[in-house]
């Protein structure tokens, strides 16, 4: 694994521009951050029966971040989103739903996220040395044209039934099907709370309008962490959201509720405080924020995801969701990635804005 050191050099001349940074805003001593009590701080006194919690507790204590409260989850279901080909010509060994497992286990995550298709090919053989996570609705983009929407791709008495320790969805806010998407993953987290699994939702927002002349706001702070606020009232016990790019969604886009001083209240223009502002919006981080790695650039991978580890962490984050920086390349390349965003959250020196 990467040193302290190595990662300071990832980082590159902007290192002290994020390892020295301080929230001034949202202080850390208002949030609840990640630590190997976080599970009994959290949940101890919630709604979630014992098989809930000991669900949460086989994932947030394997692998190499196991007992920190921190997660590395291994997320593969772009085959469905994005198309197969496209997803995996610059590796084609993961068309094979094994080598995704594989890779899961050998970079020491925390669990592996798929398919109803990869995870019950693989359930006997892999379901206990690993905790899985059934990703169970997707948008796939055979239909013309393509449409904002989140399908049901089986039930979540399937997931319990492959050893499944938790399910995922997505939910696109802002959609013209939002609110269907809503009721539905709203009723699938509660059967699956109810069978003892663990909820993860992916809080996307998707609409044509959030993309102005000026920006593109779908990733605004205000905007996803008004997603993360809803994700967090239908009970997801962790909530994934990508980083935030920018800010004044809901300002420039001219719609929802906003006030100039709640920006000037809650957050500036830094990336960190833009990342403490969805943690505050999933409970002042009482529900963990897991952020997205983004899709594979190449050679700056290993420095874009080293980096954007630092921003959640410091943010008061509980760690990334990371995929196709991970999968589209050569296995040991992969593997690498994934260790050294693992590193960031076991580095000490590395601590809460």
């Amino acid at each position: 694994m990467k040193t302290d050191k190595n990662i300071v050099e990832l980082l590159g001349e902007k290192a002290d521009f994020y390892l020295e940074h301080v929230c001034e805003k949202i202080t850390k001593d208002e949030l609840q951050v990640p630590s190997k009590n976080s599970l009994e701080k959290v949940f101890g006194s919630s709604n979630r029966n014992p098989q809930v919690l000991r669900s949460l507790s086989q994932l947030y204590n394997n692998g190499n971040l196991g007992g920190t409260g921190y997660l590395s989850i291994l997320p593969v279901d772009q085959g469905i989103e994005h198309s197969a080909a496209f997803s995996f010509y610059k590796n084609p060994d993961y068309f094979d739903p094994e080598n995704i497992i594989k890779l899961a286990l050998e970079a020491g995550c925390n669990g592996v996220a798929s398919t109803f298709g990869v995870l019950g090919l693989n359930a006997r053989k892999y379901a206990h040395k690993i905790p899985f996570i059934v990703k169970i609705n997707h948008n796939e983009l055979l239909t013309y044209p393509n449409k904002y929407d989140q399908t049901l791709f089986g039930k979540v008495k399937t997931a319990w039934d492959m050893g499944a320790i938790a399910v995922g969805a997505t939910i696109y806010f802002g959609s013209a099907e939002s609110n269907r998407q809503l009721k539905e993953i709203a009723e699938a987290f509660e059967e699956a709370h109810n069978l003892g699994m663990a909820t993860i939702l992916w809080c996307y927002t998707r609409n044509e309008a959030f993309k102005t002349n000026k920006e593109d706001y779908h990733a605004a702070a205000d905007v996803t962490g008004q997603a993360n606020h809803l994700g967090v009232t239908i009970q997801a016990d962790i909530i994934k959201q990508k980083l935030p790019t920018n800010n004044f969604g809901f300002k420039e886009i001219g719609f929802g509720k906003y006030d100039d001083e709640m920006y000037k209240t809650l957050t500036t223009d830094h990336p960190i405080d833009l990342c403490r502002l969805q943690v505050a919006n999933c409970y002042m981080g009482k529900i963990g924020l897991i952020n997205s790695g983004g899709g594979s650039k190449g050679k700056s991978d290993l420095s874009e995801a080293v980096t954007t580890a630092v921003i959640n962490k410091r943010a008061g984050g509980s760690g990334l969701i990371m995929g196709r920086k991970a999968f589209q390349k050569p296995f040991s390349e992969g593997v690498r990635v994934l260790q050294s965003v693992q590193e960031v959250y076991l580095d000490n020196k590395i601590n809460i804005a």
